[in-house]
């Protein structure tokens, strides 16, 4: 048996490549867009990729299975489980609870397990030659390590009302199978510590059922359904606003992308006339290189980790946007940007000149140090916190305002234009995009505590969490 871990740390996800060496076949589970990954996997170990699998409708990134399908020909299975509304819309071999599928020697078996949502399966694997026990299980959104899925993200998300009760209750039962399973089953879940699938996600790659069912707090609490309901629904963090467009775009049919895009160096008249356009220009620059001098009216996104998520908050899929970005960069900032589906670039611009050398100022982030935040405090001045309401819950700064910067645009009327505003985060990265888009809409009375609660703790000053 072959068995490989794929792991994208932009949006902890993880995806499995597994294969029976004797027949020379390999299914891919849960693959994502940029599959070349798994194509080099494939070739390096004499494979051929013949199925492949996906555990649910994904709401955190644009799956790859039909790009990997188009390059590969291997046959798509996924489920037929919960529902009519629940079907997927693209030609594809259903699965059911309790279907086997073999990829040469090796057996899948599927197992229903709602509750992330009405159609999630998991997939159970037993290689056969070695034993007629099972070994792994792919848990997706299901089971995570230390964490189960969120079944709050149809409401909150994709807007549909009344789910996240549904959702609680099934997983609670499908939780009850789970614990049925011998101990040593390994844990392979879809995602890890990062993701905004859960709250409470571990760093390690795999558990086991046993692990899990002594140290996930999940299993702890099967005793007592409408507390596990209540904790499971509560503090999750905010939904990305990408996540609806997902859950359609993985659903339906739409158009491939079977290689990484290259993206088009627009010319200094090309930037402009699309600039004053209103065309959206994404900074992917380091924070202090766009606190040294940016162009008023741009986003600053930093070409991170968090980059495609953040990105996936902002920008509007109708719509094209333009990138500041070094030429070297520009081949990772398109793998992160085609997971999320963020296809409509219409090109980049490597530096500010060409916005300087046509009259255009830059701009400079306005920053405060903690102890000019300390003698500000009761002065008149707005602090403004712009981390999750769960952080934000835990300890904030005394009298500090919580607008979450994901959902800043839509609440620019809660920061006020007559006094002096101070935004923070955690640790700088938020507040820089929080700036951005603050003087993008014209304020000029914003300072950014760039150090943010990080330096405020470890500084010994007192968090409130009233």
């Amino acid at each position: 048996m072959f068995f490989q871990h794929v792991y994208d740390k932009t949006l902890a996800q993880a995806s499995y490549v597994i294969g029976c060496q004797k027949a020379g076949v390999a299914a891919v589970i849960d693959p994502r867009r940029d599959v070349d990954v798994y194509l080099e996997i494939a070739k390096a170990n004499k494979l051929t990729i013949t199925h492949i699998f996906e555990t649910h409708i994904h709401a955190d990134f644009l799956s790859g299975s039909r790009e990997l399908a188009a390059l590969t020909g291997a046959n798509i299975y996924l489920s037929d489980e919960g529902g009519p509304d629940w079907q997927y819309a693209f030609p594809h071999i259903g699965l059911k609870d309790g279907d086997e599928v073999m990829v040469g020697n090796l057996k899948i078996k599927v197992l229903h397990t709602p509750g992330h949502t009405p159609e999630h399966i998991s997939f159970l694997l037993t290689d056969t030659p070695a034993s007629p026990e099972p070994v792994m299980i792919f848990t997706g959104d299901f089971v995570f390590v230390g964490d189960v899925g969120r079944p709050d993200l149809l409401e909150k998300a994709a807007g549909q009302s009344g789910t996240q009760r549904v959702g609680a209750e099934q997983m609670y039962e499908s939780l009850k199978k789970f614990a049925e399973l011998p101990d040593y089953v390994q844990v392979w879940p879809g995602h890890g510590a990062g993701s905004a699938c859960g709250k409470a996600l571990g760093a390690v790659p795999s558990s086991t059922v046993g692990y899990e069912k002594i140290r996930n707090w999940a299993f702890r609490m099967l005793n007592d359904k409408e507390a596990f309901i209540d904790y499971l629904l509560s503090d999750q963090p905010e939904p990305p606003r990408y996540f609806a467009t997902m859950k359609k775009l993985n659903k339906v049919e739409r158009k491939l992308v079977t290689e990484v895009p290259k993206y088009k160096k627009l010319s200094d008249q090309e930037f402009l006339t699309a600039f004053k356009s209103g065309t959206p220009l994404v900074d992917t620059r380091p924070k202090n290189e766009f606190a040294n001098g940016f162009i008023p009216g741009s986003i600053n996104i930093q070409n991170n980790n968090a980059l495609a998520t953040w990105a996936g908050w902002y920008l509007d899929y109708e719509k094209p946007f333009m990138l500041l970005a070094s030429e070297e960069h520009l081949e990772d900032i398109a793998r992160k940007l085609m997971r999320i589906g963020l296809d409509n670039v219409l090109g980049y611009i490597s530096s500010t000149e060409a916005y300087t050398s046509s009259g255009g100022q830059l701009k400079k982030v306005e920053f405060v140090d903690k102890e000019q935040v300390k003698k500000m405090l009761g002065n008149g001045v707005e602090i403004v916190d712009l981390r999750g309401a769960s952080e934000y819950k835990s300890g904030h700064i005394k009298n500090a305002k919580h607008v979450f910067v994901g959902t800043l645009p839509q609440n620019l009327n809660l920061i006020p234009k007559d006094k002096t505003v101070v935004i923070h985060c955690q640790g700088g990265d938020r507040a820089s995009i929080g700036y951005s888009i603050l003087a993008g809409a014209g304020f000029t009375n914003v300072k950014n505590y760039s150090p943010g609660i990080n330096e405020w703790v470890s500084s010994g000053e007192e968090l409130v969490n009233e």
